[in-house]
């Protein structure tokens, strides 16, 4: 009887938590309006902190209901890797060597496109970055490419509607990007080792469609912001904060950003490379601009939580999932991902006996494919909000606008993954 109820708070603080997520944007609103609680409201309005907030009630509510003991034990049980390697790869992927070198190569590639150069740099921030995702894992691509894309796009001046359809291409060409292999993607990875997906099936089955959607969703971006990157200021590694940075400094920044992602599901190793690079980019301060780790520890804890919280929604997600034909699988993995992490949705996939091939295709198929539709969809989404936000009106992503913007490009990665 305790364990059910347990759940059942559960779910009802995860729908709590779903609710608040999309009403973030009216927090803020309401931070103005009652200036002298405008420190609570924007609190509650940082939408990487709601599921964090919403977590500890539930390990509160646990041990009120079992026990301490019970509340902590469980706490204690969850996996934190994920948020853990997030973390990392956001500080050290941000760090000023890093992004130099990055907007250096895309600046070259730019200049060798068709194209006028701040709508090749555009292009290839959309399309380019999100399947390197698949070499240097998702949330590395994430953070490139918003940093990257953030002053010529996401800026105050720029349209509303134009920011969130550029938003929700990148959250949908990241979240599809990452399936050329089989360890670079987190709903992938949930199931590769049980599948025995390879890289080479990766590729063969979902790398080249999705390589097809993303350059048909950056194109159409593109072409929707061709007028208004005229006057755009174009990123390039010249215009980075600071001076250029030597190449053995870059080099050892790189190689600290592959180890990480060498060993991304071994947090020991991986936190023992990042206290390197903390101590590296403190004996030489002098190239680096200042680290992104308050924007870290938020995108963590928001991921953090999503652990905690999604941890115990199985007893409902697991019969939907199991209980559906191939096609009304893609449809329904589309839209829970929505609302529930899409590798807690894949790994609960992957728990079901005897699951057909086909089936194993469509609800990985339409898990990446709604990965961009909320910020909760995939895990580097909180890491794009955090970095992106101040860019738009009251310095707050809404749900609302993000599931409209990524309409368009989630049906084109549908499409590709069905018809292709």
């Amino acid at each position: 009887m305790t364990g059910h109820l347990i759940e059942t708070i559960a779910a009802a603080l995860f729908a709590v938590a779903l609710l608040h997520t999309f009403s973030a944007k009216q927090f803020e609103r309401l931070s103005h309006r009652y200036p002298r609680h405008a420190g609570l409201f924007h609190l509650l309005g940082e939408v990487e902190v709601v599921f964090g907030f919403w977590a500890i009630v539930l390990v509160l509510a646990m041990a009120l209901v079992g026990g301490g003991s019970a509340a902590l034990g469980y706490a204690e049980s969850r996996n934190y890797t994920e948020p853990l390697f997030v973390f990392v790869v956001m500080v050290i992927a941000a760090s000023r060597p890093v992004l130099q070198f990055v907007l250096k190569t895309v600046d070259a590639a730019a200049r060798l496109l068709p194209l006028p150069t701040p709508l090749a740099t555009a292009w290839l921030g959309l399309a380019a970055v999100p399947l390197l995702g698949s070499l240097i894992t998702e949330p590395a691509a994430m953070t490139i490419a918003a940093l990257m894309l953030a002053p010529q796009i996401f800026r105050p001046r720029m349209p509303e509607t134009v920011k969130y359809l550029a938003l929700g291409v990148l959250f949908v060409n990241v979240s599809i990007g990452g399936t050329l292999t089989s360890y670079a993607a987190p709903p992938v990875l949930m199931v590769a080792g049980t599948w025995q997906w390879d890289t080479a099936f990766m590729l063969a089955t979902f790398g080249w469609k999705a390589a097809v959607a993303v350059v048909v969703n950056a194109t159409i971006c593109a072409f929707v912001l061709r007028r208004h990157l005229a006057q755009a200021p174009l990123p390039s590694g010249e215009e980075t904060p600071g001076a250029p940075v030597p190449l053995p400094v870059v080099a050892v920044h790189l190689a600290l950003l592959a180890g990480v992602v060498l060993l991304a599901h071994h947090p020991v190793a991986f936190l023992g490379l990042f206290l390197m690079f903390l101590g590296f980019a403190q004996a030489y301060e002098r190239h680096q601009s200042p680290l992104i780790v308050k924007e870290a520890l938020l995108v963590g804890f928001f991921l953090a939580g999503l652990v905690v919280l999604g941890g115990m929604q199985r007893w409902w997600l697991q019969p939907i999932v199991s209980s559906l034909e191939p096609l009304a699988l893609f449809l329904g993995s589309l839209g829970l991902t929505a609302i529930t992490d899409n590798a807690a949705l894949t790994y609960l996939g992957s728990l079901i006996a005897g699951i057909e091939d086909e089936s194993k295709y469509m609800l990985v198929a339409g898990a990446v494919a709604g990965g961009g539709l909320t910020v909760i969809a995939n895990a580097p989404n909180p890491a794009g909000v955090a970095l992106l936000k101040n860019g738009f009106s009251d310095e707050t992503i809404g749900a609302g606008g993000l599931l409209a913007g990524a309409l368009l490009p989630t049906t084109v990665a549908a499409a590709a993954f069905l018809l292709l």
